[in-house]
């Protein structure tokens, strides 16, 4: 049987790693796929020639990808450029070319997977996009296909490795966010420009992902909740060990009666769950459903044959359909596209979690009263205190109070109140807490 030919667009950290990973396994992926598969045309503006295995295979290479996915030859487009522009210019033309597209690029689909996924349904072909979540780490498929008999709760997950591994440091090292992160940069888990990962957009671009094929609702990034580590203090990681936490940077999604929950930001998990245990640059996705309850999947959230193993299983999962119905193949966002429902994303203030809020407060009496009175007054009730003790008269020490789970709204409200009192000094600091249970 003719081999299926490839068109891959990028020759960086995953493009480098599909070629070896396609070139290296090339007799067990043919004994998977039912055929060969090979990589014939290739693009990329710069490569490495020399660190890439396999690379001599490629029959064409050039710095054109826009002939790449006008070549009649290829059979399907492997499109691991990222960003915006000109990847969706160049995806949406190979779908127009009649080609089947497979994309690590979770950035593209997050902002304007629904056109693509249109644009893929009316030719009839297929858009695969499992890297684009936790890299190495199977979820698309688990979430689409393995839970299908399920109602899915929610989900949880670690699923940028920079931030995980800033957070790691900072607890087991007692080193500060800045130099942990320029430590990241030099080891190449952060990009120069850290914006997207230390703030959240990452794991936001994928946690839209995630909610949508979990829920069958539409992908709406822009009501995504997103909010990054930058913020967290050493003394922040010390105080939640001390009350049996650690703090993760987390993507959660969970529907509720009135909408569906979509946000990313530090979350303080029980230090016994495991998927606080959880560190460095591994990534880790837990989903409740209904059937099955709890699943746990944990692995390489990135890198160069991780990542390639998840592009690589796309284009088997793509060629073992090639013979099949359209209509029959499985839904891009797991639920059929007329069934898709137009469920709401909840506004942050609607949310309800359990917080942790430090406190700089004058050491004098009555203070602390002062702050509970005004939780109180709010519904809000303390579930734990920790108060530092200071041995000079009117210093200010850090109060750090444990809370049960209130309406977001509720605790701005009352966050106001404590920071408008004359003895609290700076800023209120709040990390929401989530038992994952």
């Amino acid at each position: 049987m003719k081999p299926i030919n490839i068109g891959l667009l990028g020759l960086g950290t995953v493009g480098g790693g599909t070629v070896s990973v396609l070139t290296r396994n090339a007799e067990e992926i043919a004994r998977r796929a039912g055929r060969g598969i090979q990589i014939s045309h290739a693009a990329a503006k710069q490569y490495d020639a020399d660190s890439i295995q396999g690379l001599e295979q490629i029959q064409h290479i050039s710095d054109d990808a826009f002939s790449v996915v006008a070549e009649p030859d290829v059979d399907i487009v492997i499109e691991l450029i990222g960003g915006y522009s000109p990847a969706k210019e160049l995806v949406l033309k190979a779908i127009e070319n009649g080609k089947h597209v497979v994309t690590a690029n979770k950035a593209l689909i997050a902002l304007h997977g629904e056109e693509i996924f249109a644009a893929a349904q009316a030719k009839g072909v297929t858009v695969a996009f499992e890297a684009a979540v936790a890299g190495g780490i199977p979820i698309i498929k688990a979430v689409r296909e393995g839970l299908a008999a399920n109602r899915i709760e929610w989900i949880a997950g670690i699923i940028n490795g920079t931030g995980n591994y800033i957070l790691t440091e900072m607890r087991d090292k007692g080193r500060d966010f800045d130099d942990v992160l320029k430590e990241a940069q030099a080891l190449g888990y952060a990009e120069a420009d850290p914006t997207f990962d230390v703030e959240g957009i990452d794991a936001a671009h994928k946690l839209t992902i995630l909610g949508s094929i979990a829920f069958g609702m539409p992908l709406q990034f822009d009501k995504t909740y997103t909010e990054g580590i930058g913020a967290i203090e050493q003394q922040d990681v010390l105080y939640a060990g001390e009350l049996g936490y650690r703090i993760k940077h987390m993507g959660i999604t969970r529907i509720k009666e009135n909408g569906v929950e979509q946000r990313v930001h530090p979350t303080l998990i029980p230090e016994r769950r495991l998927i606080a245990n959880v560190d460095g640059v591994m990534n880790a996705v837990l989903v409740k459903s209904d059937a099955v309850g709890p699943t746990l999947y944990y692995g390489a959230g990135a890198g160069s044959e991780p990542t390639a193993s998840a592009v690589v299983a796309d284009v088997v999962d793509v060629v073992r359909a090639l013979t099949t119905d359209p209509e029959n193949r499985v839904p891009h966002l797991a639920f059929q596209p007329d069934a898709l429902s137009d469920i709401s994303i909840l506004p942050m203030e609607e949310v309800e979690t359990a917080y942790y809020l430090r406190l700089q407060a004058v050491d004098r009496p009555g203070v602390l009263a002062d702050v509970t009175r005004i939780l109180g007054d709010a519904g809000i009730s303390i579930e734990a205190i920790l108060q530092k003790e200071s041995n000079d008269n009117n210093a200010t020490v850090p109060v750090i109070l444990l809370t049960q789970r209130v309406q977001e709204k509720f605790m701005n409200q009352a966050i106001e109140k404590i920071e408008a009192n004359e003895n609290i000094q700076d800023s209120v600091v709040r990390i929401r807490v989530e038992t994952m249970s």
